[in-house]
């Protein structure tokens, strides 16, 4: 798998090593302390400047890139440092002395850049990837499933009726659950999934869970993680409507803020259970793991608490079928 010089993570780690290999270049050639800071400065104003160069270039021509060959990909990937290190170095001295040694430097560079990426890539080779996602998916089932159930039992005398619809929503969601979830999903099948939980949950609750969904600003077509918002839903009903007396709301949002997808889950805090908070740190670090298999640096999971009400977010890149 080519690495993705879209990705925010792909170019921190890219810019850590060799601003690193730099350093050890220095420290190679200077034993002693006298002249270090010199050495520094002078490696910084000659290795700065094509990096990012560099990296622009890879950034604007990764569509174009990502079609092509293993091999072509890389000898294009050492032209083009080749290329970037010759022009940088001839703007900033306007002679030959040292360019082929700073050409060199720049392939080394790439190249233990490459093997290191490559190397990262076979860890987390899709099969690795894809069995650490059904793994943390496979976490997620049987709560959902226990407190559905749970759901109507509660109501199965009283209201056979009612259970008897309740487990036709069951029977959707069962489906939802069992199917690959190893793959992005639209956010309209996973806004259906939520819908059909809340629709459960309100067997248990009634009145008591109110949900007030804020989707207008949000594309349905965008991809997100499947099984991402009905844990968090599921923790906000169990922080912050369960152990409430009276009505309590959960607000969801979804918005697009430029080429991102923002969504939002709030609920009131609940009372101070450390089961509660156990679970719900489960629940996050499951989130967010997931989140970095899919999307390596570019989405985040934040939490806060502000005016009383608890807070999750998630910002993650705007993908769609069509794109």
């Amino acid at each position: 798998m080519l690495p993705d010089f879209r990705n925010i993570g792909v170019v921190l780690r890219v810019l850590v090593l060799v601003n690193l290999l730099g350093l050890a270049t220095v420290f190679v050639q200077h034993s002693t302390v006298a002249g270090l800071d010199d050495a520094l400065l002078h490696m910084a104003g000659v290795l700065e400047l094509p990096l990012f160069v560099s990296i622009l270039i890879l950034y604007l021509l990764q569509p174009r890139l990502s079609g092509l060959s293993s091999r072509l990909w890389r000898l294009v990937l050492l032209a083009i440092v080749a290329s970037v290190v010759a022009a940088v170095w001839a703007l900033a001295t306007g002679g030959e002395e040292g360019l082929w040694r700073q050409i060199a430097w720049g392939l080394a560079a790439c190249g233990v850049c490459m093997l290191y990426l490559d190397c990262r890539n076979q860890r987390f080779s899709p099969a690795v990837t894809e069995a650490r996602l059904m793994a943390l998916t496979a976490r997620i089932r049987p709560h959902f499933l226990f407190n559905a159930l749970n759901g109507v039992l509660g109501v199965i005398r009283s209201d056979p009726r009612r259970a008897e619809r309740a487990l036709e929503e069951l029977a959707e969601l069962f489906r939802a659950l069992m199917r690959d979830n190893r793959n992005l999903v639209p956010l309209a099948d996973e806004i259906r999934l939520c819908e059909r939980y809340i629709e459960v949950e309100h067997l248990r609750l009634g009145e008591r869970l109110q949900v007030v969904w804020l989707l207008d600003g949000c594309p349905r077509d965008a991809l997100v993680p499947p099984l991402m918002l009905q844990p968090l839903l599921e923790n906000a009903v169990y922080h912050g409507v369960e152990s409430a007396s009276g009505p309590s709301q959960v607000v969801v949002r979804a918005r697009k803020r430029g080429g991102e997808i923002w969504l939002e889950v709030e609920n009131p805090l609940g009372k101070d259970d450390e089961r509660h908070h156990v679970g719900n740190r489960m629940a996050i670090a499951n989130i967010r793991e997931r989140l970095m298999l899919f999307f390596d640096l570019d989405a985040r999971l934040d939490k806060d608490v502000r005016d009383g009400r608890y807070r999750v977010t998630i910002r993650l890149p705007y993908r769609s079928k069509q794109a």
